[in-house]
């Protein structure tokens, strides 16, 4: 069953530049979503090995706490 989404002209034109001659766009917003997810899955391994990933945690965990002391005066 096709369901309908409304979009502004905006963000049809956007899509639109993005369509190739031979897509629907419904061709169209598979691709890109199957293109975000392989970006996605490449991206997953690129942290691997460092320890980027805790650092993010912690410094999310110090914001969210509001126990943040960078840029703090000592």
């Amino acid at each position: 069953m096709a369901k309908r989404i409304g979009v502004g002209e905006e963000t049809y034109d956007a899509l639109a530049s993005l369509k190739r001659d031979d897509e629907t766009f419904d061709d169209l917003l598979t691709r890109l979503l199957r293109e975000r997810r392989e970006d996605s899955r490449s991206g997953a391994s690129f942290w691997k090995g460092s320890d980027a990933p805790e650092h993010a945690r912690e410094t999310r965990q110090e914001l969210k706490s509001g126990s943040d002391t960078r840029g703090s005066e000592p």
